[in-house]
């Protein structure tokens, strides 16, 4: 089971820092991606990390802005926003896929190839 928290009301230029925490299993050899869909819009994959490798991805849209992190010890990936822009508005997923993938080309990017899915958390970005 996977379960993300720390979505909030932020105002532009603002930071979150998201937590997608597992129960029933441990993260030691899986791909984590953090997915988001806005309202009227496709789920697009944010930010992925191999937790036995370390390789991480980003879209285009947050690099620079966003970090993919792992903290083994908790069991939990994190996923820190800074900067945050309206277009950011989404219900952000976490979602884990078993495995190990090495370098950042090996990481599964789209939402069908992951089998764990949390509920998911509300980020909103205004003013």
């Amino acid at each position: 089971q996977l379960e993300e928290s720390g979505g909030d009301l932020v105002q532009p230029g603002g930071s979150l820092k998201l937590s997608c925490a597992a129960s029933g299993f441990t993260l030691d050899y899986y791909a984590v991606g953090w997915f988001r869909q806005a309202p009227g819009k496709e789920r697009e994959g944010v930010s992925f990390i191999s937790t036995a490798a370390g390789s991480t991805n980003y879209a285009d849209s947050v690099k620079g802005r966003f970090t993919i992190s792992r903290d083994k010890a908790k069991n939990t990936v994190y996923l820190q926003m800074n900067s945050l822009k309206p277009e950011d508005t989404a219900v952000y997923y976490c979602a884990a896929r078993a495995g190990i993938y090495i370098g950042t080309g090996a990481l599964p990017l789209d939402p069908s190839d992951y089998d764990y899915w949390g509920q998911g958390t509300q980020v909103t970005v205004s003013s």
